[in-house]
């Protein structure tokens, strides 16, 4: 008969039957002579199994067994530690389910001759107790799909298969088989264990299972993998390693990158271009103080050297690298450091504005404009609008008849000046400069004891004697002919100075051969020969030797003095003296 008792006879069984493999509970059937499934006691002598229906079974796992006996000995070992370890013994058992075999438990499922009707597996399933019960139950038509619904009989004609339907009851297991159903799973719902174990180690204890499944012949001796499969798991494993790798190899490659910088920083040379280098050049501007560095720095800026440390590396292996002076040099890009120093070194790579002592504004203008390639008068327009701005300090404002305010202010130097810059900022510098030598000088705290009334009355001596000295020797002895003939009573001028340098300032001409009746003419603050005393402001910007001139004059009662060469000047005390030497000069004309 077949497994179920479900007619008599040899019908095959059908490869469709839901349970088709099954080997029961745990791929373990009892034998004659062998010990049961329920705690290791031996069984009865050989019974049909789910009842008498009076045929011989015909057990395909039976036979199984037969053929493979250590295998199903082993299987049945485990499963009797199992059983021992949950506590149900056979006296348990007996006790729980009245002693009853095999037969006894499949009628209570339904499948026994007495108990085909009244005693169906729904009413168990209801009243949750595994003993026989009254309730009726209706006998339904069999399935025409089920290939045992033809078959007559109390399972066919009286009662349905709950076992062979799609919605069919999975087959019942004794206690000590039962497992807690598993919890539904959702797309979002990783699971238990689908966490860190599950991503590292590429599976979890399902995949486990699904081992022992496919090693076994699968759970209850199916033939199939109840498991997810392998293939998913296996993807998630191999980019889970993918992402380590990357992420430790993204790490030892930054660290050795960094290691790699600091060696470079601290050990390694400082990185260099070689040769003289190209032939388009530039010009850097360095302002003055500047450091090592900071000139390091401008010239990587502009492109000159390829680092700041070869440079200073560089300047300090110099001799006279510290000799470089501030201002604005022509140099060619990508030079090595080395070849750098020497030519910031060579006068001829200077490319600075240089103003010369004495020299007047409008002059000044014109060398910043055709230096920065603007438009003639640009910069002088700019002195005139913003000088309030440029930085003049308070004692240099607000004096009248003063033809330009910045006149004085613009000090004798050498200036990075280059096209793309504003003459503003050029300016600015310049009158920079010149406060910082009056504040050393003292202009400020001297004036009154020369008997002048303020220190722009002083930079305006230093600029007469600027403009009539032909060397720095004249200056002191210059700057005391002006103090002695701003004397009122002076026997020799009674206070007028007569100086043609500010007639020739006013009319911004440079002459030599003026005539006495030519000079008295002209009526202008600044012709001294019109007008007694000093002129309302400086007439050009004096250096600093003439500025100490200004500040230390001699004391010996020169009042005159006239250059016979245009070299020196020669003094003299009185007008009488003066005039041979006029006679003189004539001559030799």
């Amino acid at each position: 008969m077949t497994e179920y008792g479900r007619g008599q006879g040899s019908e095959p069984w059908d490869p469709q039957d839901p349970l088709y493999g099954d080997g029961g509970w745990d791929g373990q059937q009892a034998q004659q002579g062998q010990q049961s499934s329920y705690g290791g006691q031996p069984q009865q002598p050989q019974q049909p199994q789910y009842g008498e229906w009076g045929q011989e079974s015909q057990d395909p796992y039976a036979q199984a067994q037969q053929q493979y006996p250590q295998q199903y000995e082993q299987q049945h070992y485990h499963a009797q530690q199992y059983d021992q370890q949950q506590g149900y013994d056979q006296q348990q058992y007996d006790q729980y389910y009245g002693g009853q075999d095999q037969q006894q438990y499949g009628q209570q499922q339904g499948y026994g001759q007495g108990q085909a009707q009244g005693q169906g597996y729904g009413q168990q399933h209801d009243t949750g107790d595994w003993t026989t019960g009254s309730s009726p139950q209706t006998a339904y038509p069999g399935d025409p799909a089920d290939p045992y619904a033809r078959q007559t009989g109390t399972y066919g004609g009286e009662q349905p298969d709950f076992y062979s339907t799609p919605d069919a009851y999975p087959p019942p297991e004794p206690p000590s088989r039962r497992r807690a159903e598993p919890e539904p799973q959702t797309d979002w719902d990783p699971g238990p264990d689908q966490g860190e174990h599950a991503f590292f180690a590429g599976g979890d204890d399902d995949d486990d299972r699904d081992d022992r499944d496919d090693e076994s012949g699968g759970r209850g001796g199916r033939g199939e993998r109840r498991g997810r499969g392998g293939k998913d798991k296996k993807s998630r494993s191999g980019c889970a390693c993918l992402v380590v790798a990357l992420v430790f190899g993204g790490g030892l490659a930054g660290v050795a990158y960094f290691g790699y910088q600091y060696y470079q920083d601290r050990f390694g040379a400082a990185p260099d271009y070689a040769g003289d280098g190209t032939d388009e050049e530039v010009a850097v501007d360095i302002p003055k103080g500047a450091t090592g560095y900071e000139i390091g720095r401008r010239l990587k800026a502009a492109g000159v050297v390829k680092s700041v440390d070869a440079f200073v590396a560089a300047q300090s292996q110099d001799p006279e690298g510290d000799s470089i002076q501030a201002g604005a040099y022509l140099l060619r890009k990508e030079m090595s450091a080395a070849s750098a120093v020497d030519m910031m070194l060579d006068p001829k790579s200077q490319n600075n504005l240089v103003i010369p002592e004495g020299t007047r504004n409008v002059a000044i203008y014109k060398l910043i404009d055709e230096r920065l390639e603007l438009s003639k008068g640009t910069t002088a327009k700019v002195a005139k609008q913003e000088f309030k701005s440029l930085g003049l300090p308070e004692w240099a404002l607000n004096h009248a008849d003063v033809k330009d305010p910045l006149e004085g202010f613009l000090y004798p130097s050498s200036y990075a000046a280059s096209k793309g810059q504003k003459p503003e900022a050029i300016l600015k510098e310049m009158v920079g400069r010149a406060n910082d030598k009056y504040e050393e000088l003292g202009l400020a705290k001297k004036a009154e004891g020369l008997g002048l009334d303020n220190p722009w009355q002083l930079l305006t001596v230093a600029s007469l004697a600027q403009a009539e000295g032909t060397s720095h020797d004249d200056f002191r002895k210059m700057a005391e002919v002006v103090y002695n003939r701003l004397k009122p009573a002076n026997p020799e001028t009674y206070g007028a100075l007569e100086f043609d340098s500010t007639y020739n300032y006013i009319k911004n001409q440079s002459e030599i051969d003026l005539t006495i009746e030519e000079l008295k003419q002209f009526d202008n603050p600044y012709n001294t020969y019109y007008v007694k005393g000093l002129p309302p402001g400086p007439i050009d910007n004096p250096g600093e030797e003439a500025l100490r001139g200004a500040l230390n004059p001699t004391d010996d009662g020169w009042y005159y003095f006239i250059s016979l060469d245009g070299k020196t000047s020669k003094f003299t005390k009185t007008l009488a003296e003066h005039e041979k030497l006029v006679e003189k000069f004539n001559a030799s004309r």
